[in-house]
Protein backbone atom coordinates (compact mmCIF):
# COMPACT_ATOMS: atom_id res chain seq x y z
CA UNK A 1 0.00 0.00 0.00
CA UNK A 2 1.25 3.32 -0.76
CA UNK A 3 1.91 6.08 1.78
CA UNK A 4 -0.85 8.66 1.66
CA UNK A 5 2.08 11.60 1.39
CA UNK A 6 3.76 10.08 -0.99
CA UNK A 7 4.35 13.12 -2.70
CA UNK A 8 4.06 15.64 -0.29
CA UNK A 9 8.35 16.12 0.21
CA UNK A 10 8.94 16.59 -3.76
CA UNK A 11 6.18 19.01 -3.78
CA UNK A 12 7.37 20.56 -0.82
CA UNK A 13 10.91 20.94 -2.29
CA UNK A 14 9.94 22.01 -5.46
CA UNK A 15 7.94 25.10 -3.63
CA UNK A 16 10.34 25.76 -1.51
CA UNK A 17 12.92 26.22 -4.03
CA UNK A 18 10.61 28.30 -5.82
CA UNK A 19 10.04 30.48 -2.82
CA UNK A 20 13.62 30.95 -2.17
CA UNK A 21 13.94 32.48 -5.47
CA UNK A 22 11.34 34.55 -5.18
CA UNK A 23 10.62 35.12 -1.76
CA UNK A 24 8.70 38.14 -1.95
CA UNK A 25 4.82 38.72 -0.54
CA UNK A 26 3.82 39.54 -3.99
CA UNK A 27 5.49 35.73 -4.31
CA UNK A 28 3.73 34.21 -2.13
CA UNK A 29 0.12 35.67 -2.44
CA UNK A 30 0.43 35.06 -5.82
CA UNK A 31 1.04 31.23 -5.13
CA UNK A 32 -0.61 30.53 -2.09
CA UNK A 33 -3.49 28.62 -2.99
CA UNK A 34 -0.29 26.17 -3.81
CA UNK A 35 1.10 26.27 -0.93
CA UNK A 36 -2.39 25.47 1.30
CA UNK A 37 -2.81 22.68 -1.59
CA UNK A 38 0.83 21.01 -1.42
CA UNK A 39 2.11 22.06 1.46
CA UNK A 40 -0.08 23.22 4.43
CA UNK A 41 -2.66 20.89 4.28
CA UNK A 42 -0.84 17.82 3.67
CA UNK A 43 1.57 18.59 6.61
CA UNK A 44 -1.86 19.33 8.98
CA UNK A 45 -3.23 15.79 7.75
CA UNK A 46 0.50 13.89 8.73
CA UNK A 47 0.72 15.88 11.75
CA UNK A 48 -2.63 14.73 12.94
CA UNK A 49 -2.38 10.96 11.32
CA UNK A 50 0.97 10.74 13.20
CA UNK A 51 -0.26 12.18 16.82
CA UNK A 52 -3.15 9.60 16.29
CA UNK A 53 -0.53 6.43 15.57
CA UNK A 54 2.01 7.34 18.56
CA UNK A 55 -1.22 8.63 21.42
CA UNK A 56 -1.38 11.79 23.17
CA UNK A 57 1.40 14.08 21.55
CA UNK A 58 0.57 17.44 20.44
CA UNK A 59 1.06 19.10 16.70
CA UNK A 60 2.23 22.30 15.17
CA UNK A 61 3.62 23.17 11.70
CA UNK A 62 4.88 26.25 12.04
CA UNK A 63 4.43 29.64 10.04
CA UNK A 64 5.78 30.07 6.70
CA UNK A 65 6.62 33.63 8.03
CA UNK A 66 9.80 34.84 8.61
CA UNK A 67 10.03 37.04 12.26
CA UNK A 68 12.60 39.92 10.68
CA UNK A 69 12.20 42.99 13.70
CA UNK A 70 16.05 41.78 14.71
CA UNK A 71 17.45 40.40 11.75
CA UNK A 72 19.54 41.66 8.98
CA UNK A 73 17.79 39.25 6.59
CA UNK A 74 14.45 41.08 5.71
CA UNK A 75 13.19 38.69 3.74
CA UNK A 76 9.87 37.75 4.44
CA UNK A 77 9.66 33.76 4.63
CA UNK A 78 10.97 30.50 5.97
CA UNK A 79 11.96 28.09 3.01
CA UNK A 80 11.39 25.43 4.44
CA UNK A 81 8.72 23.37 6.53
CA UNK A 82 8.86 22.30 9.73
CA UNK A 83 6.89 19.80 11.97
CA UNK A 84 6.70 19.36 15.72
CA UNK A 85 4.87 16.84 17.78
CA UNK A 86 5.31 17.81 21.66
CA UNK A 87 5.39 14.44 23.49
CA UNK A 88 3.59 13.25 26.36
CA UNK A 89 5.52 12.25 29.90
CA UNK A 90 8.14 15.15 30.61
CA UNK A 91 7.42 16.15 34.13
CA UNK A 92 8.77 20.11 33.60
CA UNK A 93 9.52 20.04 29.70
CA UNK A 94 8.33 18.01 26.97
CA UNK A 95 10.66 16.28 24.49
CA UNK A 96 9.70 16.87 20.95
CA UNK A 97 9.93 14.80 17.67
CA UNK A 98 11.11 16.59 14.48
CA UNK A 99 10.41 16.64 10.89
CA UNK A 100 11.82 19.19 8.44
CA UNK A 101 11.98 19.45 4.60
CA UNK A 102 13.93 22.22 2.74
CA UNK A 103 15.17 22.30 -0.71
CA UNK A 104 18.52 21.40 0.57
CA UNK A 105 17.94 18.57 3.31
CA UNK A 106 15.18 16.33 4.44
CA UNK A 107 15.50 15.49 8.24
CA UNK A 108 13.73 13.66 11.44
CA UNK A 109 14.65 14.12 14.50
CA UNK A 110 14.31 14.05 18.29
CA UNK A 111 15.14 15.34 21.61
CA UNK A 112 14.91 18.66 23.22
CA UNK A 113 15.91 21.51 21.24
CA UNK A 114 16.73 23.83 24.77
CA UNK A 115 16.98 22.88 27.86
CA UNK A 116 14.81 25.53 30.33
CA UNK A 117 16.96 27.21 32.97
CA UNK A 118 15.80 25.03 35.65
CA UNK A 119 16.36 21.64 33.54
CA UNK A 120 19.90 22.82 32.62
CA UNK A 121 21.25 22.28 36.38
CA UNK A 122 19.64 18.49 36.20
CA UNK A 123 20.95 17.52 33.44
CA UNK A 124 24.33 18.53 34.07
CA UNK A 125 24.04 16.54 37.41
CA UNK A 126 22.44 13.66 36.16
CA UNK A 127 25.60 13.57 33.00
CA UNK A 128 27.48 13.49 36.02
CA UNK A 129 26.25 10.20 36.97
CA UNK A 130 25.02 6.82 35.98
CA UNK A 131 21.96 8.76 34.02
CA UNK A 132 25.22 10.02 31.77
CA UNK A 133 26.77 6.92 31.29
CA UNK A 134 23.82 5.18 30.20
CA UNK A 135 22.45 8.55 28.03
CA UNK A 136 25.60 7.75 26.61
CA UNK A 137 25.29 4.10 25.66
CA UNK A 138 22.36 5.20 24.11
CA UNK A 139 24.08 7.86 21.59
CA UNK A 140 26.22 5.85 20.69
CA UNK A 141 24.15 3.34 19.77
CA UNK A 142 22.10 5.77 17.56
CA UNK A 143 25.09 7.07 15.80
CA UNK A 144 26.33 3.53 15.20
CA UNK A 145 23.12 3.23 13.14
CA UNK A 146 23.50 6.36 11.28
CA UNK A 147 22.35 9.15 12.91
CA UNK A 148 23.50 12.23 13.61
CA UNK A 149 24.02 14.22 17.33
CA UNK A 150 23.28 18.16 17.61
CA UNK A 151 26.46 19.73 18.49
CA UNK A 152 27.40 21.01 21.61
CA UNK A 153 26.60 24.46 22.82
CA UNK A 154 29.70 25.19 24.97
CA UNK A 155 33.33 25.00 23.90
CA UNK A 156 34.41 24.11 27.75
CA UNK A 157 33.04 22.09 29.99
CA UNK A 158 30.92 23.89 32.94
CA UNK A 159 32.21 24.20 36.23
CA UNK A 160 32.25 22.71 38.55
CA UNK A 161 33.17 19.65 36.64
CA UNK A 162 36.54 19.00 35.53
CA UNK A 163 38.09 19.71 31.86
CA UNK A 164 38.94 16.15 31.35
CA UNK A 165 35.25 14.75 32.72
CA UNK A 166 34.72 11.97 30.54
CA UNK A 167 31.50 12.51 29.67
CA UNK A 168 32.89 16.42 29.00
CA UNK A 169 30.68 16.75 25.51
CA UNK A 170 27.39 15.87 27.30
CA UNK A 171 28.48 18.81 29.98
CA UNK A 172 28.71 21.18 27.44
CA UNK A 173 25.05 21.13 26.08
CA UNK A 174 21.82 23.04 27.03
CA UNK A 175 19.93 21.14 24.47
CA UNK A 176 20.06 17.46 22.99
CA UNK A 177 18.43 16.51 19.76
CA UNK A 178 19.53 13.16 16.93
CA UNK A 179 18.71 13.21 14.04
CA UNK A 180 18.26 11.38 10.61
CA UNK A 181 18.97 12.74 7.40
CA UNK A 182 16.69 11.11 4.73
CA UNK A 183 18.36 10.09 1.33
CA UNK A 184 17.63 11.65 -2.05
CA UNK A 185 15.54 9.13 -3.54
CA UNK A 186 13.99 7.92 -0.42
CA UNK A 187 11.09 10.30 -0.61
CA UNK A 188 8.10 8.30 -0.88
CA UNK A 189 7.02 7.01 2.34
CA UNK A 190 7.17 9.78 4.75
CA UNK A 191 4.61 8.36 7.02
CA UNK A 192 7.02 5.00 7.16
CA UNK A 193 10.08 6.95 7.65
CA UNK A 194 8.63 8.87 10.86
CA UNK A 195 7.28 5.36 12.50
CA UNK A 196 11.20 3.79 11.64
CA UNK A 197 13.07 6.79 13.10
CA UNK A 198 10.35 7.24 15.94
CA UNK A 199 11.03 3.59 17.28
CA UNK A 200 14.74 4.40 17.41
CA UNK A 201 14.25 7.02 19.25
CA UNK A 202 12.27 5.83 21.93
CA UNK A 203 15.59 4.63 24.36
CA UNK A 204 16.64 8.61 23.93
CA UNK A 205 13.18 9.40 24.81
CA UNK A 206 12.97 7.02 28.26
CA UNK A 207 16.32 8.50 29.50
CA UNK A 208 15.50 12.05 28.92
CA UNK A 209 12.36 11.54 30.95
CA UNK A 210 14.43 10.33 33.76
CA UNK A 211 15.41 13.75 34.43
CA UNK A 212 12.94 16.31 32.40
Amino acid sequence: MSDPFASLIPEARAYLAELAANNSRDWFNDHKARYEAELKGPATLLLEQFAAQIGGAGTKLFRPHRDVRFSKDKTPYNTHLHMLWTLPGGGRQAPGFFFGVAPDYVSIGGGVMGFDKAVVTDWRNAMDGPLGAELEQVLDGLRADGMRIGEPDLKRVPAPFDKDHPRGELLRRKALTVWRDLPEGDFSSPLAALSGTYQKLLPLYDKLREFL
